[in-house]
């Protein structure tokens, strides 16, 4: 099988506009998921996808692959497919395509092999990064995208609501959120954007519901709790930088 990694980003995001290009300890968020993603040995191309010439002058020159794409998607899961069929190599129908999002500056080697481990058994066809919620706030957090998940941890259900319930939050209880790596078999992508958004993915705003609501599943790919931080709105960037020189990868990029 062949490992595809796709770095969706676009200036025009509703919450932040212009993120992927907004710095981070004086560096571009995009050029730290970039950098930081092609650590992990094992791709057989890692790009960034975009429909913005900015981003696309920026990422030839710091010498990143890049693919344009169409200025319509609205969801990083859609430029992530139509990338794939531009990337240069023939994909094939259980080839692994990684949507490596470029928001997420703290991800590292560790999260892309996690992502990828649960496709070792030949029924998952897509995995979702599972981030251990240690605190409230995240678990509060509607911009925090949390999930629930069976005992083969088959995921149930995301939402952006706290979920499992807890009448007092406890920080032992397992809460996890959705990290922004997502691995796909070729051909359960290519199903994915072909279907029509579900009742469940409109009303929670989770496009992984597309998946539970069609009795289909995803594996998580759970993380040994560190320090990782999205950036969804600007308020994320401090907590980043806060967070980023201790992060065992600064200074190695």
């Amino acid at each position: 099988m062949k490992t595809i990694g796709i770095v969706p980003a676009r200036m025009a995001a509703s919450r932040f506009p212009g993120k992927p290009l907004h710095p981070i300890c004086g560096r571009p968020m995009l050029e730290h998921c970039y950098l930081r993603a092609k650590m992990y040995a094992g791709w057989d191309i890692l790009a960034v996808a975009t429909c913005d010439d900015e981003i696309k002058s920026f990422c030839e020159e710091k010498g990143f692959p890049v693919i344009m794409t169409a200025d319509t998607h609205t969801r990083a899961l859609d430029r992530v497919a139509e990338a794939a069929t531009k990337c240069g190599i023939e994909v094939e129908d259980n080839d692994i395509v990684v949507c490596v999002q470029g928001d997420e500056p703290l991800l590292g080697p560790d999260v892309i092999e996690a992502v990828l481990a649960p496709f070792d058994d030949i029924d998952v066809n897509g995995t979702m990064l599972a981030v251990p919620i240690h605190d409230e706030e995240t678990f509060l957090n509607p911009d925090m995208v949390k999930l629930v998940h069976d005992l083969n941890g088959n995921v149930l259900y995301t939402s952006r609501s706290p979920i499992p319930y807890m009448k007092t939050f406890d920080p032992d209880a397992g809460a996890k959120r959705v990290g922004g790596i997502f691995g796909f078999k070729w051909h359960f992508l290519k199903w994915f954007t072909e279907t029509p958004e579900s009742p469940l993915e409109k009303a929670e705003a989770c496009d992984s519901n597309r998946i539970c609501d069609n009795g289909f599943f995803q594996r998580i790919a759970p993380m040994t709790f560190r320090p990782y931080q999205s950036v969804d709105s600007i308020e994320d960037v401090a907590r980043v930088e806060k967070a980023m020189p201790d992060d065992p990868l600064w200074g190695k990029y």
